[in-house]
């Protein structure tokens, strides 16, 4: 059974930092690709940042690059998310997602596993 559970989430200035993780079942944490994605209400879900299977590649959209980080832990099948300088833009439903491809794609589609999501919400 593939389980993702995400944590971390939370209610922030901007400025500020916070830190999501994502516990996932050892089987596909150490042979999936493992990415997040938000939605922030009336709109459609969006990519936010990706690692592969051996953490050797990493891709992040646009809109976060230089501020967010992705990481994965091996020993805990836990993925990161680091997110410094927060904006009130950043506010919505972060969720983890697993995609059994060897290569990382942006497209939520192509994630089957998904958890459950955890609010972040930046005030200004």
């Amino acid at each position: 059974q593939v389980q993702l559970v995400e944590s971390g989430g939370g209610l922030v200035q901007a400025g500020d930092s916070l830190r999501l993780s994502c516990a996932a079942s050892r089987h596909i944490f150490s042979n999936y690709v493992m990415g997040w994605f938000r939605q922030a209400p009336g709109q459609e879900r969006e990519f936010v940042a990706a690692i592969n299977w051996s953490g050797s590649s990493t891709s992040y959209a646009d809109s976060v690059k230089g501020r967010f980080t992705i990481s994965k832990d091996n020993a805990k099948s836990t993925v990161y998310l680091q997110m410094n300088s927060l904006k009130p833009e950043d506010s919505a439903v972060y969720y983890c997602a697993a995609d059994p491809a060897s290569v990382i794609r942006r497209i939520p589609s192509s994630y089957p596993y998904w958890g459950q999501g955890t609010q972040v919400t930046v005030s200004s």
